[in-house]
C-alpha cells in the first residue's frame, strides 16, 4: 500500500504533558515533523486536513478487549473486524486483546489462536495480553518463550470464575515470581472466586434468579479484599501489578493507599464503571439489566463513577480500558432463569473516548493533558510501546486523532458501530468527538466514513522491562 503523506494543519496538538499549538506532516506512517505553518513538498498527493480549533491528540490505546471470545457458552458479538472498525470511530488506534487459554491448556497455542483470529481482520494495531490459567513448569516455560519470541510483556491472572480460570495464591505468587524474571507486568482480575461461588449458591437457593443476584453475590468487599491480597503478594516478590477494571470505591482506595505506600500497583478503571452505575440490575426489564452484567459488576452505589473519575484525575488510577466483550439480548437470555448462565460482559471500545471526555474534561475533573494520558500516553508507557505510541513527536507512529471538543453527540445502539444491538450508554450526550482517525499515517475515519479494509491493522510486539515500571523494581532489587 501506498502509504499517504499527510499534513494536519492548525490544531493544537495535545500530549500527556503539554499543548502546544501546531502542524503536524507524516509521511511513511511516521510523524515526520511538528511545528508552525509546515510547507512540505511536492504538494501534489498530500493529504490536507484542517483542524483549526480542533484538538490533535494521539490515537487512543484500549487496554482491555475481548473480540470473538468464547466465553460462558457464547461467543462475543464483536469480532477483530467490527470491534477495531468501531474502536477508529471512537477515536482508539490501538486494543490489546487477551488470549485466554483453558486450564492445562498452552499459553503458546492460545496465543497463535488469537493471533489468527485477529491478524486477516483488524483496522487497527493490535496486542495481545495472554492469561495465565494453571501452573506448571510447562506454563513457565511458555511464558519465557511468549516475552522473548511473541512481543508478549503482559500476564493475566484469575482470582475468580472458580473450576475455569481462577488460580489460587501459590499459583498466583509462581505467576508473579515468573513475570518479575522476565521483566512483564503481572495483571490481575481481582474478586474473591470462592466466597462468590458460595454467594452464587446462597442466591439461588434463596429463590433470586435475576440479574440483581449477579451483584448481590460478588458484593464490593469480595473485589477489595481480592485487590489488597493481590498486591500484598505482589509486593512480596517486588513484582509490579496491574489490576484490571476496577469496578468500586474501595478497590479503588485500596489501589491508591497501596500506591501511596510506594507499591508499584497501577489501576484501570473502564469506561463502564466511569460512565454507568450498577442500579441497572434491578431494572424491571430483564434484558435492560442483564445487558450489564459483566464481572466484576458495576457498583449500586451511583457515586462510583465520579470518585473513579476524581482517582484517575489525580493519578491513584492510572489508565483506562473498556473490557470489551459485547453479548446480544438473545446470548445474555442463556441466563433467563439463573444470573450465573448470563455471559458477562458490556462494550465500551467505541464509546470510551467520549464517555471520558464528557465525565473527566467536561466536567471539569480533569485537563485536556491528563485525558490523553489516561486514554493513550500511560497505557503506552505500562506496555512499552512509547514512545511510539502515545505520544505526537518527530518518529513517533502516526496514530493520530482530530477531537472537537465543542461538538457533541448521543451515543445509542441504533448509530453505534458495534455488533451489538444494546449499548450500555444509551442516550448519553457527549462532548468531545472524533472527526477524524489517522492509524499508521492513513485517515481510516473522517466525517463518519470508513477508508479501511480488514487486516491493515498489525500485530505490535512489546519488549519486555517496561522502564516506566521497571526501573523502580530493578532499583528496589539493588537496594
Amino acid at each position: 500500500l501506498a502509504q499517504q503523506r499527510l499534513l494536519i494543519k492548525g490544531g493544537k496538538v495535545v500530549n500527556d504533558d503539554c499543548s502546544v499549538v501546531a502542524d503536524v506532516y507524516v509521511e511513511d506512517g511516521v510523524v515526520q515533523q511538528v511545528g508552525l505553518n509546515l510547507n512540505p513538498q511536492p504538494r501534489t498527493g498530500l493529504v490536507v486536513l484542517d483542524a483549526t480549533n480542533k484538538l490533535v491528540i494521539p490515537g487512543g490505546i484500549d487496554t482491555h478487549t475481548h473480540m470473538e471470545f468464547p466465553f460462558m457458552g457464547s461467543r462475543s458479538k464483536d469480532d477483530f473486524y467490527t470491534g477495531t472498525k468501531a474502536a477508529i470511530a471512537g477515536g482508539t488506534t490501538m486494543i490489546i486483546d487477551f488470549a485466554i487459554p483453558q486450564k492445562g491448556c498452552s499459553l503458546i497455542e492460545a496465543f497463535d489462536t488469537w493471533k489468527s483470529w485477529a491478524d486477516p481482520k483488524v483496522c487497527c494495531d493490535y496486542s495481545l495480553h495472554v492469561a495465565v490459567t494453571w501452573w506448571s513448569n510447562k506454563v513457565k516455560e511458555e511464558m519465557k518463550n511468549l516475552v522473548q519470541n511473541k512481543g508478549v510483556n503482559s500476564f493475566k491472572m484469575f482470582m475468580a470464575y472458580k473450576d475455569l480460570y481462577m488460580v489460587n495464591d501459590e499459583e498466583l505468587y509462581a505467576a508473579f515470581s515468573c513475570c518479575k524474571e522476565l521483566g512483564a507486568v503481572a495483571q490481575i482480575h481481582a474478586e474473591n472466586g470462592e466466597l462468590i461461588a458460595q454467594g452464587a449458591k446462597k442466591m439461588l437457593a434463596m429463590g433470586i434468579t435475576g440479574p440483581e443476584g449477579h451483584e448481590m453475590c460478588r458484593p464490593e468487599e469480595v473485589e477489595a479484599e481480592a485487590t489488597q491480597r493481590a498486591i500484598t503478594i505482589a509486593n512480596a516478590v517486588n513484582c509490579p501489578v496491574f489490576v484490571v477494571h476496577v469496578m468500586s470505591k474501595s478497590a479503588a482506595s485500596v489501589i491508591s493507599n497501596a500506591r501511596r505506600e510506594g507499591k508499584v500497583v497501577y489501576g484501570e478503571p473502564i469506561a463502564a464503571s466511569l460512565g454507568t452505575d450498577g442500579t441497572n440490575y434491578w431494572n424491571k426489564d430483564w434484558a435492560h439489566a442483564a445487558a450489564y452484567v459483566m464481572g466484576p459488576p458495576l457498583r449500586p452505589d451511583p457515586s462510583t463513577p465520579g470518585f473513579l473519575m476524581n482517582l484517575l484525575a489525580n493519578d491513584d488510577l492510572s489508565v483506562t480500558g473498556t473490557d470489551n466483550c459485547t453479548f446480544d439480548i438473545c446470548q445474555k437470555a442463556l441466563g433467563k432463569d439463573d444470573f450465573t448462565k448470563i455471559p458477562n460482559g458490556v462494550n465500551g471500545v467505541e464509546d470510551r473516548m467520549s464517555v471520558i471526555w464528557e465525565k473527566g474534561v467536561y466536567s471539569g475533573k480533569m485537563d485536556e493533558n491528563r485525558f490523553v494520558a489516561v486514554t493513550s500516553t500511560n497505557a503506552a508507557k505500562i506496555f512499552n510501546l512509547y514512545p511510539k505510541k502515545g505520544r505526537i513527536a518527530v518518529g513517533s507512529d502516526a496514530d493520530i486523532v482530530i477531537w472537537d471538543p465543542k461538538a457533541t453527540r448521543t451515543i445509542s445502539a441504533k448509530t453505534h458501530h458495534q455488533a451489538n444491538n444494546f449499548n450500555i450508554f444509551e442516550g448519553m450526550v457527549c462532548h468531545g468527538v472524533p472527526i477524524a482517525t489517522v492509524s499508521r499515517g492513513k485517515v481510516v475515519y473522517e466525517g463518519g466514513a470508513f477508508n479501511v479494509t480488514a487486516g491493515e491493522g498489525k500485530y505490535v510486539s512489546r519488549p519486555p522491562f517496561p522502564p516506566y515500571v521497571y526501573k523502580r523494581v530493578r532499583q528496589r532489587e539493588q537496594v
